[in-house]
């Protein structure tokens, strides 16, 4: 009855050894195929980002924006006639250049990024701020909030 029992066991893992052998597997790494997608031109992507934008600046409102920038307001003025803080001024602040105030010492990183401020460079920006710009003097940890952020840009 062993003898049975051992003959039976010795049976099922040879075949189990002698079917990995017939039928050995090669693994490449490669689980699937790679679709290429076609390369977006520049108005696709264009379009797609001030879609994206849109629907998320839509999520603000300017009178809370007003409300969450009293965070902003210790290092930054908003005013026309606004002086420069901490921070620089950030009257129209959109469309203006990263950095343009003349009579504000930029950090290196800032003055070198060499860009337009638009929604979606302030978007990036204010959620961390010190991540977006490596080497920015901005201490601020950023908004993290998605309303927030709409609001702050909208009032703005």
């Amino acid at each position: 009855m062993v003898a049975a029992i051992l003959v039976t066991v010795l049976i099922v893992f040879g075949i189990g050894k002698i079917s990995d052998i017939i039928f050995q597997v090669n693994e490449t790494g490669i689980v699937a195929y790679k679709v290429e997608e076609p390369a977006k031109t520049s108005s696709e992507a264009k379009a797609e980002s001030s879609v994206e934008i849109s629907s998320f600046l839509s999520m603000g409102d300017a009178t809370d924006g007003a409300k969450v920038f009293k965070k902003c307001a210790a290092c930054h003025s908003i005013n026309k006639d606004g002086k420069n803080k901490i921070g620089p001024k950030l009257y129209n602040v959109v469309g203006r250049a990263t950095a343009a105030i003349s009579d504000y010492k930029y950090s290196k990183a800032l003055t070198s990024y060499n860009k337009t401020w638009t929604f979606e460079e302030l978007n990036a920006f204010l959620l961390k701020p010190a991540a977006w710009i490596k080497g920015n003097k901005m201490g601020f940890a950023g908004l993290k909030n998605e309303r927030d952020r709409a609001s702050v840009i909208l009032y703005v």
